[in-house]
């Protein structure tokens, strides 16, 4: 059995913070993965499903962030689980919007829920560290956790928390070869789409730089169209000699029409 659990702060006041993408990536997992409906245990609410064949059970506390280790300590109790069985989605800040690591064990950081599940329950759990930004100055982390993404990064988390849903199974294993997986399809699913006007527009101009003059229709006479049908000369003929006699009869009415 497996433990996820996605830290956050309860209530719709903190529901699209920075701090709460722990909270947002086990709803997306939950989602994609047909995990059951959330229900209240262990100071949370918890869903249940299968991955990879094991059963995961997923928890958001419901303590607040620098209580989390007391729900998180309560159920890793009651299913006898090692903290190498238990793996904790949250943000980070030295991670830019948008990227993703695994890491097993290390220190808090200055982060108030790692720091709770430590004192509960050891530091050798799993971590999915999920890229918040940070604001360039120690004095602003405060107000840029406990704030919503802006809207030009929305779209980069919405992609973010997809892709870590859909490739939730490699977590499961445990191991340096799975968890590597996990953050190589996460990255690749966060490459920009290419630009396939882009791609098109290099393909012309690389194939097709120099277009091919028009070809004349067969209807169309042209100067070098080659040898004309018996008879097509004599026309052509007949048709110069009618029309220079035509010019030289308008000019002998216009020089009798002129005033004197």
């Amino acid at each position: 059995m497996r433990l996820f659990v996605g830290l956050g702060n309860p209530g719709p006041n903190y529901a699209r913070n920075r701090h709460n993408i722990g909270f947002m990536a086990l709803d997306a997992l939950a989602e994609q993965q047909g995990f059951s409906p959330w229900r209240q245990r262990f100071q949370g609410v918890c869903a249940e499903g299968t991955l990879d064949g094991e059963k995961v059970l997923a928890l958001k506390p419901m303590t607040y962030m620098n209580k989390s280790g007391q729900s998180v300590g309560e159920a890793a109790r009651f299913y006898k689980l090692s903290p190498d069985e238990v793996v904790v989605f949250h943000d980070e800040l030295d991670l830019a919007c948008g990227k993703v690591k695994m890491k097993t064990g290390g220190g808090h950081a200055g982060h108030n829920g790692l720091r709770s599940i430590i004192a509960h329950l050891g530091a050798d759990f799993r971590r999915v560290r999920l890229g918040i930004g940070h604001p360039g100055d120690k004095a602003k982390v405060h107000g840029h956790v406990l704030s919503d993404f802006s809207k030009g990064e929305q779209q980069t988390v919405e992609r973010l928390l997809a892709a870590v849903g859909r490739e939730a199974s490699l977590l499961v294993p445990g191991d340096g070869k799975s968890d590597g997986t996990f953050m190589s399809k996460v990255s690749q699913a966060m490459q920009p789409p290419k630009d396939t006007a882009a791609k098109s527009a290099a393909a012309k101009s690389s194939g097709n730089g120099e277009t091919a003059e028009r070809q004349p229709a067969a209807s169309e006479a042209t100067e070098d169209s080659g040898p004309q049908p018996a008879g097509t000369a004599g026309k052509h003929e007949n048709a110069t000699t009618l029309g220079q006699a035509l010019k030289n009869a308008m000019k002998r009415l216009g020089g009798n029409n002129t005033e004197s």
